[in-house]
């Protein structure tokens, strides 16, 4: 296995974890009785959380897997920055929980849908670092990437940027909202905004 091979199987590794993790935080009502369809129904934050996160945290999956397909090689600053981007990968399962538990709950709604959107502003911020590293000058790709075109998906790759520092500030206004609103901006990152044609062996002629 090459270096960039390497990288993304121990990314892999903690995507899967953390997806996993996810799924914890939705509890089994205790002693609900004749009472549990009401005591499932009212878990609704939890499973709205959990299932907004996952798409989150499979749509980065598919755009990392995306991006390493375009690798060719590595260096100590693309490993420095694809470990920040798992920090935050790592750590989406907690602002998940933290929004599930206080979803409905007035004031500190706001509060956790702030932090879970922060969450996601250090997910765009640390993803669109790790891209534009690889294409400042290309030296990483592999030769069949056309450079050009990969700068070109910068600004389209990096809406979340500009997105998500909006979203803190709509958390303070609707929690549910926020967090529906999420869900929007994965289904925007699930339509490949890193597509870079590559160029075929006549091309490279």
């Amino acid at each position: 296995m090459n270096e960039s091979g390497r990288v993304e199987a121990f990314s892999d590794g903690v995507f899967a974890i953390a997806i996993t993790l996810l799924i914890l935080e939705i509890k089994v009502p205790p002693h609900a009785g004749d009472h549990l369809w009401r005591a499932l129904a009212q878990q609704w934050p939890s499973y709205a959380a959990y299932v907004v996160t996952f798409l989150v945290i499979g749509i980065m999956w598919a755009n990392h897997h995306t991006v390493f397909g375009y690798v060719a090689r590595v260096d100590r600053t693309l490993v420095f920055l694809n470990l920040l981007l798992l920090l935050v990968v790592a750590a989406l399962p907690w602002p998940a929980a933290l929004l599930a538990e206080y979803l409905r709950d007035g004031r500190a709604s706001h509060v956790a849908a702030a932090v879970y959107s922060g969450f996601m502003v250090m997910h765009a911020v640390t993803f669109a670092a790790l891209w534009w590293w690889l294409t400042r000058n290309g030296h990483l790709l592999d030769p069949k990437v056309d450079v050009a075109v990969a700068r070109r998906t910068r600004a389209r790759f990096a809406a979340g940027n500009a997105v998500y520092p909006a979203l803190v500030a709509l958390s303070f206004v609707s929690a549910p909202l926020t967090l529906a609103l999420h869900g929007v901006m994965a289904v925007y990152y699930a339509f490949n905004q890193l597509s870079v044609p590559t160029r075929g062996k006549d091309a490279e002629a």
